[in-house]
């Protein structure tokens, strides 16, 4: 079987722990290819996610690896396992890979943590609010790039609103306050926002301006928990489009600011109180 030429995003991560493996055992990857009855061009390719392998070969290398983190093989098995592809490929010809691997990574998520600080997390935008968002972009993209967009935004949403994923969001105040599409579309975002914080499974909390620090560097940042810690995966906006993170050193760096943003913000009540005051005032501005 020819090499795939654009792994997902899982399939690289696959081979990425697989690396770490093997790295953590001290082994090249011609020394592991001997190991296991593989050329070092398979091992190269499997470690960047173009070639797939069985779970009797991951069971070979994890054993030539000495690995005994059993939960982490298993986890690794599952990613071998799944098959079907994701609604979000139906998107493909029309949407930046950046777009498909935010949806596979929130699709495959045990629990989703969102810290925002310029708009009301995707997972939580009405289409009105997503709609005004994407006109916002520069250049400016056409209705029918806008409406595709806010389209597949909307279906991402399906995993949080069915209950199968819990979400916890930090929201910063400012992000309650822009203005995308102007007051009107602002208040019933924030509407959507009180009667989704109620919610079974989804948490909103708001981190006000009044408080006198803020964790991390105020990017917005995304922490989809794997099956096990190791597969967790770090996702920041940046202008240029999306960051994907997974190294330890980054997983626990994040950690430490979700548990700061824990402690530090709103509660759900006092959350709630705060973005209703928010409401009012902005009617208030067009009543």
């Amino acid at each position: 079987m020819p090499p795939r030429p654009n792994p997902t995003i899982r399939q690289r991560r696959l081979g990425t722990e697989l690396r770490r493996m093997r790295e953590q055992a001290g082994l090249g990857g011609s020394e592991l290819g001997r190991l296991v009855g593989m050329s070092p061009a398979q091992v190269t390719q499997m470690e960047s996610g173009r070639i797939g392998i069985s779970t009797d070969r991951l069971h070979t290398i994890a054993a030539a690896c000495n690995c005994a983190n059993r939960p982490l093989i298993d986890a690794l098995a599952s990613i071998i396992g799944e098959r079907g592809r994701g609604w979000w490929e139906s998107y493909h010809e029309v949407l930046t890979t950046d777009f498909l691997e935010v949806a596979e990574v929130e699709a495959q998520a045990q629990e989703i943590a969102i810290c925002t600080t310029t708009f009301v997390p995707g997972l939580l935008q009405t289409g009105t609010y997503a709609s005004a968002v994407f006109t916002r972009i520069y250049p400016p993209l056409s209705r029918t790039e806008i409406d595709i967009r806010t389209a597949f935004r909307v279906q991402r949403q399906q995993v949080v609103r069915s209950g199968r994923t819990p979400l916890r969001t930090y929201i910063h105040e400012a992000a309650l306050r822009m203005q995308f599409g102007g007051p009107r579309v602002l208040a019933q975002q924030l509407e959507a926002l009180i009667e989704d914080s109620a919610q079974p499974g989804l948490s909103v909390r708001v981190v006000p301006f009044a408080l006198d620090t803020f964790p991390g560097f105020g990017e917005n940042l995304t922490f989809a928990k794997g099956l096990v810690p190791e597969l967790d995966t770090v996702q920041m906006d940046v202008s240029q489009g999306t960051l994907f993170f997974d190294s330890p050193a980054d997983l626990a760096k994040q950690r430490i600011i979700f548990d700061r943003l824990d402690s530090t913000a709103l509660s759900e009540d006092g959350s709630r109180d705060f973005i209703r005051s928010i409401k009012k005032e902005i009617e208030a501005g067009y009543a």
